[in-house]
């Protein structure tokens, strides 16, 4: 399944900025609408589009492999 680090990239820019990113904020930066972010962030094997992904990334400039892993699904 994949994982969405999205909780971390956020805690991640907080912590190099000094300034709290909200998904409300993040929202706003990205035009993603703030529900589909809480469920990137909560969801489990939340699917989203490639246009999210490209937008998340290209907020926090990171890459794909950074943003979402691969994890083996504990119930397979």
């Amino acid at each position: 399944m994949i994982r969405y680090r999205l909780k971390e990239l956020m805690a991640d820019y907080q912590f190099r900025t000094g300034q709290r990113l909200t998904f409300d904020e993040l929202a706003k930066q990205t035009q993603i609408h703030r529900t589909t972010l809480s469920k990137i962030a909560n969801q489990r094997s939340y699917n989203t589009t490639t246009d999210n992904i490209d937008r998340l990334c290209k907020f926090f400039r990171c890459n794909v492999g950074e943003l979402m892993e691969y994890v083996e699904d504990p119930t397979d």
